[in-house]
């Protein structure tokens, strides 16, 4: 079975289509449980969504600030497992028809074998994977099995990149570039900053790749700052912190959904 990597360059088209960025949620596999986590994706893409990268939960998280941390230790802590992943990227995608990512690091891919995961996660009905930690000099397997199984292969670039580096990074990559707005990890912040549009140019210089940026932002506002100059919007942190602070479950995925809708009218760059 083939992924969904022609899903996702269609979604992020028709946004593009509708002169506004796409809107993209992260939310972590397993949190608050496994049930719930699938329920908190499906509520996102309710209320606005586009895309939505799933988490996988790692002990040892080189982006992930500690919101996320968090999460994925509640996650880890509940007995998360590879395969509670991918059936959330299969329960999600088959609720939706949208398409949904795999957000992890190298270690988990490379213990459970590339050959398994990808196929794995195309059967899922997954249309890709970003990989922050993954050098491109070193992804030729994982590129191979990626292409393989119609699967999306997400790079992070970096206000620290070199023009170059962009190049070489871009051109390996598909589905999307993910720029990292500023140096440093996942986290609300009170503004994005200029790093980002100077990136997304850069960026764009190199590839006809959308180009959609992360890190920081967390409200309509800020999402609005970014859509304009940008792809897409990456929003993770903000989600699972009205996750962590809501009382019960039903309370969590009342508050997804509304910041979901309230971000996807931020990225439609309206006054």
């Amino acid at each position: 079975m083939s992924g969904n990597v022609t899903l996702l360059s269609e979604t992020l088209a028709k946004a593009k289509a509708e002169d506004r960025a796409a809107l993209i949620a992260y939310l972590p596999a397993g949190f608050p449980t496994v049930d719930g986590g699938i329920e908190a994706v499906k509520a996102v893409f309710d209320g606005g969504a586009d895309v939505v990268e799933v988490g996988l939960p790692h002990s040892d998280p080189v982006l992930d600030g500690p919101v996320i941390q968090t999460a994925d230790d509640i996650a880890l802590k509940g007995g998360v497992k590879i395969a509670d992943v991918l059936r959330t990227v299969r329960e999600a995608h088959a609720a939706t028809g949208k398409p949904v990512l795999v957000m992890t690091y190298w270690n988990p891919i490379d213990r459970y074998g590339v050959e398994r995961f990808t196929a794995e996660l195309a059967e899922a009905g997954g249309a890709g994977c970003i990989l922050p930690d993954l050098p491109v000099q070193e992804s030729a397997l994982w590129r191979e099995h990626a292409d393989k199984h119609g699967l999306a292969t997400v790079f992070v670039v970096a206000p620290s990149s070199k023009d170059e580096r962009l190049a070489r990074i871009t051109e390996a990559g598909s589905g999307f570039v993910y720029a990292a707005s500023l140096m440093g990890v996942t986290g609300t912040r009170a503004s994005v900053g200029a790093q980002a549009e100077d990136l997304v140019r850069r960026t764009r210089a190199t590839t006809e790749l959308p180009v959609c940026v992360g890190l920081g932002v967390s409200n309509a506002e800020q999402a609005r700052e970014v859509a304009a100059f940008s792809d897409g919007v990456i929003v993770g942190s903000a989600f699972v912190q009205r996750l962590l602070d809501a009382p019960d479950q039903a309370s969590g995925l009342a508050a997804v959904r509304a910041l979901a809708g309230e971000l996807a009218q931020g990225v439609r760059r309206t006054p």
